[in-house]
């Protein structure tokens, strides 16, 4: 699982251009959203695109995002039990 986390914490900062910011500045449970690392609803989108992307996993609802996207930790856990790559 903490391998899952590093690499997402990759993807997110690759996904999402965010070149100011290193893997280490990323705490697994900061919010996403808001406070945390400030992400809106556009980054939102390109998440759910790395979801589909990298880990074959669909969103049937997007109103699921706002559980799955709270923090790196929430994200990891939900890979892990739904991942189909």
């Amino acid at each position: 699982m903490e391998a899952l986390k590093q690499e997402l914490k990759a993807k997110i900062i690759e996904a999402l251009n965010l070149e100011d910011i290193a893997i280490e500045e990323i705490n697994d449970n900061d919010p996403l959203f808001g406070e945390g690392l400030g992400l809106d609803s556009i980054d939102a989108l390109e998440l759910i695109v790395l979801l589909d992307k990298e880990y074959g996993i669909r969103l049937a609802d997007p109103k699921q995002g706002k559980s799955i996207f709270e923090s790196v930790e929430t994200m990891a856990k939900y890979i892990s039990e739904n991942r189909t790559k």
